[in-house]
């Protein structure tokens, strides 16, 4: 066959998966143990705790006599533990501050610019920012969010007088309108992320499973049709809807919420693509050997169900234990949904998302060529 009818014949596919797929866009989901894991995972993260801890970012001050007059400092240095084996991003003080009716509250503080205190405010790691001004405390945080308020309530009595008395004067409240600092900038990357995901394992997966369970892949074993086409063909059409419906939902969330993208969209668009291709790769591969649509089901929701609660899709995956949090940043939603954060947020580039990149290039690319040698038609 020359090389001309082959990729007529691969653009034929594409054009005939992509009609069935506008005819009957609708996709079967599981319904049952979605809710349930969900549920877990959200109640394990927000569900009260003994000692509930809350992480507070802290202006530097470099001026010694300054930081010697400043509430904020005095209170940290008198009335806080110092960490004494400080590592690695580490913090530098705690408290602990016992309260009978809201729960026990750790706090933690960690002594940073103003840069890099707004990025761990954006990445959700902390919520409420602590600077110095005159000697006077700042406290700035969204009002919009809950957990944000709840921290500046417990925290701002004990600040200055290490007493606890409700606060009476909101003057010191800094509400942040800095974009990218709103749950709504938080969230909307990680729903397109998670689209890419749930929308390339059901759509490529599912599809190639109940048609081999019908035994429509049989029929197709006595064509000249290449196997590597017909999934190029399905990963295709799968990634340009993936396309589509990402550019849907941005605009919507432009025109309605006014978000902006801060870093670079060349480089989100090459970081898009790299995550459709892992996901289409590891699609192929769940769905190259089974013929059962229960097993199928089971599967897809072992890759889709743990990234979906762990990748910090909903909330910060930072409300997981210390120890997970590694190995959560290497799971493949993770690296997508933190990338496309930091360019919405964080004003990202090419050398940021290098490696997350290079990452997703590489598993899509073993996962295809592993499914693509076990597939099996029948």
């Amino acid at each position: 066959m020359s090389k001309f009818n082959r990729l007529n014949q691969l653009w034929l596919l594409i054009s005939a998966y992509f009609r069935e797929l506008i005819r009957e866009p609708g996709v079967l989901f599981w319904g049952i143990a979605f809710p349930i894991l969900m549920s877990l995972g959200l109640g394990f993260a927000f569900t009260k705790k003994a000692d509930v801890i809350r992480k507070v970012a802290v202006i530097k001050i470099p001026d010694t006599s300054v930081r010697d007059s400043s509430a904020i400092f005095n209170f940290l240095e008198n009335k806080c533990e110092k960490n004494q084996d400080i590592q690695e991003n580490d913090y530098q003080w705690r408290i602990k501050i016992k309260d009978d009716k809201l729960g026990n509250s750790t706090f933690l503080f960690y002594e940073l610019d103003w840069e890099n205190a707004m990025v761990l405010l954006k990445r959700g790691t902390v919520n409420l920012i602590l600077a110095s001004n005159d000697g006077e405390t700042e406290y700035h945080f969204d009002p919009l969010n809950s957990d944000a308020e709840l921290t500046y309530l417990k925290l701002s009595p004990v600040i200055g007088s290490g007493e606890i008395f409700p606060a009476k004067n909101t003057a010191e409240i800094k509400p942040l309108t800095v974009q990218g600092t709103r749950y709504i900038d938080f969230l909307v990357p990680g729903l397109i992320t998670l689209g890419v995901m749930m929308s390339t394992m059901w759509g490529i997966s599912y599809g190639i499973i109940e048609k081999r369970s019908k035994k429509l892949l049989r029929r197709l074993v006595a064509t000249p049709m290449k196997k590597s086409h017909f999934l190029i063909a399905l990963v295709t059409v799968r990634v340009t809807m993936n396309f589509l419906e990402a550019l849907v939902l941005l605009i919507f969330a432009i025109l309605v919420f006014n978000m902006t993208i801060q870093g670079s969209i060349s480089a989100m668009i090459l970081l898009f693509l790299a995550g459709n291709i892992a996901f289409a790769g590891i699609a192929v591969f769940v769905s190259s050997h089974t013929s059962n649509t229960e097993v199928g089901n089971g599967l897809i929701n072992a890759v889709n169900m743990p990234m979906m609660v762990l990748s910090g899709i909903f909330f910060s995956y930072h409300n997981f234990p210390d120890w997970s949090i590694p190995i959560i940043q290497k799971l493949p939603l993770t690296m997508l949904t933190d990338g496309i954060r930091s360019i919405f947020n964080e004003g990202a580039g090419y050398s940021q998302i290098a490696f997350p990149f290079l990452i997703l290039i590489t598993i899509g690319v073993i996962f295809f060529a592993a499914g693509l040698k076990i597939f099996k038609w029948h």
